[in-house]
């Protein structure tokens, strides 16, 4: 097949979440798995261009009601390629995405330079994969403004929502940017009629399919809690609607073969496990004690994530039970004190450091003994997946991706890879950070435990193949 891609992420070059690891990941299984798959995103100012060869291709000239925007096309790679729009206009902020009274366009003029780049080489879609509120009215676009392209006939389009909470709700004055304006009464007019124009909305009523991060997170959107709103219109397409869980790179996560970890392990030998905790113990100004577990969090500090459980409960279980806490991660102002504060308070068990430094991350998955995840909703998550692969065993709350990845540990059975807790409360956290600090003062179950999460295969190989089926499944239904 022909797969497009339009996304507002992509590691190595733009990332914030697990939306740029999936645009890394996927279409280059999908590529080589045999298919056809190309990328579109924008050259944002912060993009690191030595990280690879860019090679110009292409000027286009993308209009948006009033608007005129010159742009080049950059091309990097070939397994898949990746073209980069080139927009100083809209892309040179400083940041991916802004609270400017433009952001519509800056992602209007993505979907249509991704059509546009089509155009100029000749590459017809069999599949138009949108990803998130900045390319969800990609699916409007070529079923009403390029119906008659012939090169778009038979494209079938799939919305994936990586995170429900963000819309792309903008005034209804922004209608003439949309170029949609001969097909307004598309748009859902009692929104319209309220002032507003939803673009998530708009995807999630014209895409063919629609998918998200997890099978779990998949039902919990269809419901009054967790849908945004909008869980009536999943809802009413719910036979379309299938939850994938993401994939892990296993050549950039795996014990056996990272590059920032100095002591390599694997399931069969974690004599390394033990070295690289004292190593992130020493490089952090922690006392390396041995015995004393270690749990960890690599985490954006916002609301979403739920460390508001922290306060007070996790000054309570460090003064009771005496283990060690290393957190990354930046955020929200409130969250950052807390972190600081627990570090003033227990000098020699707390580490927070500030930022986000990927050797550390990769360092906090080997060297830790528990990861925690306490999340309010998580759509997939990556880092429970991650700590699994190195035998970090995961404490999280029971939703979203986390209910599909971390079985609750069952001491008599042998079985579970992790501790998962109902209630998101202090009570539910609480309980699950002293479960599993009581498995982790028996070896023998300890080690089970860490075996049960190191066999888990949550792979690309795995989940690409199920992005395959649905993708055979939009193609069979359409019209020849």
């Amino acid at each position: 097949m022909n797969v497009l891609f339009v996304a507002s992420e992509l590691a190595p070059f733009a990332k914030t979440g697990g939306l740029a690891d999936v645009m890394a990941a996927l279409p280059a299984y999908l590529h080589r798995a045999g298919h056809d798959t190309r990328v579109v995103l924008p050259l944002y100012d912060t993009v690191d261009t030595k990280k690879a060869t860019f090679e110009a291709i292409m000027d286009l000239e993308v209009p948006l009601g009033t608007h005129r925007y010159a742009c080049k096309i950059f091309r990097v790679g070939n397994a898949p390629p990746v073209y980069f729009v080139h927009c100083p206009a809209l892309y040179a902020r400083g940041r991916l995405y802004t609270s400017d009274a433009d952001e519509h366009r800056r992602f209007l003029a993505l979907s249509y330079a991704a059509l546009l780049i089509c155009q100029k080489l000749d590459f017809a879609p069999d599949i138009l994969h949108a990803h998130d509120w900045q390319a969800s009215l990609l699916p409007m676009i070529i079923k009403t403004l390029f119906a008659k392209d012939p090169r778009f006939a038979k494209t079938r389009s799939l919305l994936t929502i990586h995170n429900l909470m963000y819309q792309g709700s903008f005034p209804v004055e922004i209608g003439p940017d949309t170029n949609l304006a001969s097909v307004a009464h598309l748009f859902h007019q009692d929104l319209m009629k309220a002032g507003r124009v939803n673009f998530l909305l708009q995807g999630i009523l014209y895409a063919d399919g629609v998918s998200t991060v997890s099978p779990t997170y998949a039902r919990e959107i269809q419901t009054e809690t967790f849908g945004g709103g909008l869980d009536g219109y999943l809802r009413a397409r719910s036979a379309t609607v299938v939850g994938i869980l993401n994939g892990v790179d296993y050549d950039e996560w795996s014990p056996e073969r990272d590059r920032f970890i100095p002591h390599k392990y694997s399931a069969s030998d974690l004599a390394g496990k033990e070295r690289d905790k004292e190593h992130l113990l020493t490089s952090l100004g922690l006392p390396y004690i041995k015995g004393v577990p270690v749990l960890g969090v690599v985490s954006r500090l916002v609301g979403q994530k739920g460390f508001k459980l922290f306060d007070p409960a996790m000054f309570d279980l460090l003064r009771k039970h005496g283990f060690q806490l290393v957190v990354l991660g930046s955020g929200e102002p409130v969250l950052e004190a807390l972190f600081g504060n627990l570090q003033r308070a227990f000098p020699r068990q707390v580490c927070f450091y500030q930022g986000f430094k990927n050797d550390l991350a990769h360092l906090i998955e080997a060297g830790a003994d528990m990861f925690l995840m306490p999340s309010a909703y998580e759509p997939c998550g990556l880092n429970q997946l991650y700590s699994l692969r190195y035998g970090t065993v995961p404490i999280v709350h029971r939703t979203g991706g986390l209910a599909d990845t971390v079985k609750q540990w069952q001491p008599r059975a042998g079985a579970g890879n992790g501790f998962a807790f109902e209630h998101h409360d202090e009570g539910g956290l609480r309980w699950a950070i002293e479960a599993a600090l009581g498995a982790y003062r028996d070896p023998k179950q300890w080690q089970r435990l860490i075996q049960n999460g190191m066999a888990e295969d949550f792979s690309w190989d795995a989940q690409g193949k199920l992005y395959e089926l649905v993708y055979a499944r939009l193609t069979s239904s359409r019209r020849h």
